[in-house]
């Protein structure tokens, strides 16, 4: 059997699918419900890469380890699971990175710290679960990103070479998990950036402003010599 030598991994939200419009939702549903004026928009889309926690934080101000903390992020992750794809959608530019991909034979997957009972669903609904190659969330590695493991799980499983291989995030740690399981790495600057953060600093092999600069960066990978770009 021919071992395929290059794949792409993709972190999830604030990479892959846009999926902020969905949990600004479902969080301004639940304050709603508690009594609460809606938050705008951008202060939701800046903590989506953190979690659910992060979201619960941000609408309450309530912090984990608490009874009120553990019963609002339950009733948001219901509520979430309930319109999981209402409005998330590829990031524009994607859809044409992941045709670029499948015609290239190169296989591509994900790698997140997304549950997989709200992953699965997410790229079924987007029609995306038949091409994923790889999906790898908490439930399947004993340590999450930026520790290596998943990447190399996914690897294994595309049966790729991870030192020519990408992994592109938006997150500092996605860039760190990157790097420790020696692939070639791509911040996602069309992600869900914190305010705080200092993605030039990050070590990434390339920064992408969108997903259309992500796809031409991938295609000189092709080229015969390629070096470390930031922009």
């Amino acid at each position: 059997m021919t071992r395929i030598r290059r794949a792409v991994l993709l972190d999830l939200d604030g990479t892959l699918v846009d999926t902020a419009p969905d949990f600004h939702a479902v969080l301004n549903r639940l304050r709603q419900e508690e009594g609460l004026p809606p938050l705008a928009y951008a202060a939701v889309r800046a903590e989506v890469s953190n979690g659910g926690g992060a979201l619960i934080r941000l609408g309450f101000g309530v912090e984990r380890g608490t009874p009120e903390f553990a019963a609002l992020l339950e009733r948001l992750l219901a509520h979430y699971s309930a319109h999981i794809a209402d409005h998330s959608r590829l990031f524009p530019g994607m859809a044409p990175l992941l045709d670029w991909l499948e015609q290239r034979r190169w296989p591509w997957g994900v790698v997140t710290n997304k549950p997989q009972r709200f992953a699965q669903p997410l790229l079924e609904q987007l029609g995306l679960a038949r091409r994923c190659g790889a999906l790898v969330c908490p439930e399947q590695v004993a340590a999450t990103k930026p520790d290596p493991e998943g990447l190399l799980l996914a690897c294994r499983q595309l049966g790729c070479d991870p030192a020519l291989s990408v992994y592109a995030g938006d997150h500092v740690r996605d860039i760190e998990a990157g790097r420790n399981a020696g692939l070639l790495t791509a911040s996602a600057l069309f992600g869900y950036l914190e305010p705080r953060a200092q993605p030039q600093q990050w070590g990434a092999n390339y920064n992408a402003r969108s997903a259309g600069d992500l796809l031409a960066w991938l295609q000189t990978l092709d080229q015969p010599s390629t070096g470390t770009r930031h922009v």
